[in-house]
């Protein structure tokens, strides 16, 4: 099966991910092909059986390449196999904190309220855990997120380098990525 994953990052999650997703889905035997929206373009997804369409999450919003990729291809969309998965670290805190009303909100607001805007009917969907990158971040943004970086530690959740928080269960992207690869068949 050929497939596309097309995403787009803020601060690189949505990459390793998706470049994850690729390799676990090679090994259920599908060609894929894997496009950081920000540096390549699409210009057609006739030849590809699934899209998986990935985007990273900041102030609640989708990264821009994502959302454009969406509406330039909605039409050829709605007439293939697709799956959406975001990447959002504030998310993922969520689940540590067992926020379950907040965790539903997100899946509404960013998955399926998404679908239902460009008529899209995906397979699956996922919100995975993103990467809290304090390094990258302008120093506004650094400042209101602060507070997060307490929370994180109290989730258990551990700097995988100095200022850096990745709060993504890759077992959990893993096991997406073969149920996908099973549905798709």
């Amino acid at each position: 099966m050929k497939t596309l994953i097309a995403y787009g990052t803020r601060y690189g999650a949505t990459a390793t991910t998706s470049e994850e997703i690729s390799r676990v889905l090679q090994e259920q035997g599908h060609d894929v092909s894997v496009v950081d929206l920000k540096k390549g373009k699409v210009k057609n997804i006739s030849d590809y059986d699934l899209v998986i369409i990935g985007s990273g999450m900041r102030m609640f919003r989708w990264v821009g390449e994502a959302e454009k990729f969406i509406k330039k291809f909605q039409k050829e969309l709605r007439q293939k196999k697709t799956a959406i998965f975001v990447s959002s670290g504030a998310q993922a805190l969520h689940k540590f904190d067992g926020a379950t009303e907040e965790m539903d909100t997100a899946w509404t607001k960013y998955l399926v309220e998404k679908a239902e805007k460009y008529s899209l009917q995906p397979s699956m969907m996922a919100i995975f855990g993103g990467v809290w990158d304090y390094n990258k971040m302008g120093f506004p943004f650094k400042q209101t997120m602060i507070p997060f970086q307490e929370k994180l530690r109290e989730a258990g959740i551990q700097e995988s380098e100095p200022g850096v928080y990745d709060t993504r269960d890759w077992d959990e992207i893993r096991n997406w990525a073969r149920a996908l690869a099973e549905q798709s068949i």
